[in-house]
């Protein structure tokens, strides 16, 4: 029994969503004319009160095509200092939008709106134009938190009062709705764009979507296309995606409470030094020290659980769709027996 604990992006479809995707109706997306991914489009950008939305290949590019389609060159992004489009986008911001970025340090990736106010650059002709304001909902290198609904609400007003865009990272969003139980249109009216990711959680292959009104998805679609991104029949893939919101978003919450077990035994490991507040499917955990942490993750390959370090003294450990009670029991029996 392998158990791999490395991403929720590590799992695989079902006999059921694989039926579901072998049964789609298709056609050729680039020209409007798959069935299945506007049906995919249609309806996520209703359940979140948006007028239209584009299905992307990655998350990634969703993000970076909203970057675009939000600045011009000459303009600043406002993210915090742990954000996946500053981390791991391979600095996309720049190379396709020719914008800079403000980085905000925080603890947990959880922006408050006197420290956003605070990054608002001047108007001089030395610095860039503050233009859009990225949250990532949950925070993937804050250990999966998340973002109460109040909180994404309190950074409107200064969007609002700066001229800023607003969009919402939420490669994780459902995992943040079954967390603290917010539903998809209480989001309605917050952000001028989503993106969300169906290959994590959710237990899609591929695929993640971006919703927002209906000009910004069209300026959206042609820059998706000179980025590559447009597809021919991929209403097999977004089929995938359809099946996982009718049924894989209420099973989230096994996920939570599988990572607070494993969460808890960490704690009982006296060679475990801190663990991060977990909230969702994210355990990030520090060792006493670094040869601790090899020596850990070789211990976890040596018995078939994959683990990956998360820099310095730290692992990452992430459950999803694939990970069975039965797989949480032998990983805490593992750690049990480390020494």
């Amino acid at each position: 029994m392998i158990i791999d604990l490395r991403s929720d992006t590590v799992s695989k479809p079902n006999k059921a969503m694989l039926d579901a995707m072998m049964n789609a109706p298709v056609g050729d997306d680039v020209f409007a004319e798959d069935e299945t991914v506007k049906k995919l489009e249609e309806r996520v950008a209703s359940m979140f009160g948006m007028e239209a939305g584009l299905y992307c290949p990655s998350g990634t590019m969703s993000n970076q095509i909203a970057i675009k389609a939000h600045t011009q060159p000459l303009d600043e992004i406002i993210c915090d200092q742990l954000a996946h489009i500053y981390n791991y986008e391979t600095g996309g911001w720049a190379f396709h939008s020719g914008v800079s970025i403000k980085l905000i340090p925080t603890e947990r990736g959880i922006l408050l709106p006197h420290e956003v106010e605070a990054s608002i650059q001047p108007d001089f002709d030395w610095l860039p134009n503050s233009s859009l304001l990225c949250i990532e909902n949950t925070v993937n290198r804050g250990g999966g938190s998340v973002y109460t609904l109040e909180e994404m609400k309190a950074l409107k007003p200064v969007c609002e009062k700066y001229q800023l865009k607003y969009h919402l990272d939420g490669a994780r969003l459902f995992n943040a709705l079954i967390a603290k139980n917010y539903s998809t249109t209480d989001l309605s009216g917050i952000f001028d764009s989503i993106s969300i990711c169906f290959s994590k959680g959710l237990g899609a292959p591929i695929g993640s979507i971006l919703i927002g009104e209906k000009s910004f998805i069209k300026k959206s679609r042609k820059i998706r296309k000179v980025m590559g991104g447009g597809m021919r029949q991929a209403g097999y893939l977004a089929s995938a995606c359809l099946y996982a919101l009718d049924n894989n978003i209420n099973r989230l919450a096994d996920d939570h409470t599988h990572a607070q077990m494993l969460a808890e035994a960490l704690g009982k490991n006296t060679l475990v030094s801190s663990i991060r507040n977990v909230e969702t499917n994210i355990v990030i955990f520090s060792m006493i020290d670094k040869n601790t942490t090899d020596r850990f993750v070789t211990y976890l390959a040596d018995n078939n659980i994959k683990a990956v370090p998360f820099g310095g003294n730290s692992i990452r450990f992430v459950t999803h769709i694939d990970i069975s009670r039965e797989m949480i029991e032998r990983s805490i029996s593992l750690i049990r027996a480390f020494i």
